[in-house]
């Protein structure tokens, strides 16, 4: 039997309190950034956050997105909405929510690097040990590998989990038994039965 995918629901005060290390991080290293940009999608609400609490403006994003070469089991990363502004002599701090292979990161940090700003420094708030790429600042690092599920991505990451039920759940009960044997996954019951409602939206 395959071994079960390890995954933690990551809570919105979690977040919290790894953009707070993150932020005591850099103000530790006298890093002063001119501009923060965000990777696209993951990177939005931790770099908004950070911004706050380092009393930062200057925010934008870029987006990073994969994709498979046909017939060959591999995924590549491009950028496909670079950023389009000058930033040369400008220090950058890239911010995403986590460092899982160090595709992204290296990619967006090559990117970024060839526009010329003074130095390119990056945020995360998990970076697994597996990644090949470190980033400066990391609120957490996790030694065994498993999959983050952050509150902005609680309806497409586990509501694609539950669209692999055959057949599909009858109730939330149902889909509570089935998530936590399959993924040892628990959702409160009410967000749950809005995301089933959710789901369900999607596929009539």
């Amino acid at each position: 039997m395959a071994e079960r995918l390890r995954c933690e629901l990551v809570s919105q005060e979690t977040v919290y309190d790894l953009v707070y290390k993150l932020a005591e991080e850099i103000r530790a290293s006298d890093y002063h950034p001119d501009l923060v940009v965000a990777i696209s999608r993951g990177g939005f609400t931790p770099a908004r956050v950070l911004c706050d609490v380092l009393g930062l403006f200057n925010l934008t994003s870029i987006r990073v997105v994969h994709y498979s070469k046909a017939a060959v089991h591999e995924q590549q990363a491009f950028v496909k909405y670079p950023l389009c502004m000058d930033v040369a002599g400008q220090r950058i701090l890239l911010v995403d929510d986590v460092n899982d292979t160090g595709d992204t990161l290296k990619i967006a940090r090559s990117h970024l690097e060839s526009l010329g700003p003074t130095e390119v420094r990056i945020a995360v708030l998990h970076e697994k040990s597996c990644s090949p790429v470190r980033a400066e600042y990391v609120a957490e690092s996790l030694d065994k590998w498993h999959w983050l599920i952050y509150p902005w991505a609680v309806v497409e990451d586990v509501g694609g989990f539950l669209l692999e039920m055959t057949p599909p759940p009858a109730d939330s009960d149902q889909a509570a038994d089935w998530l936590l044997n399959t993924y040892g996954l628990r959702l409160p019951e009410d967000q749950l039965s809005h995301l089933l409602s959710l789901i369900r939206k999607r596929v009539e």
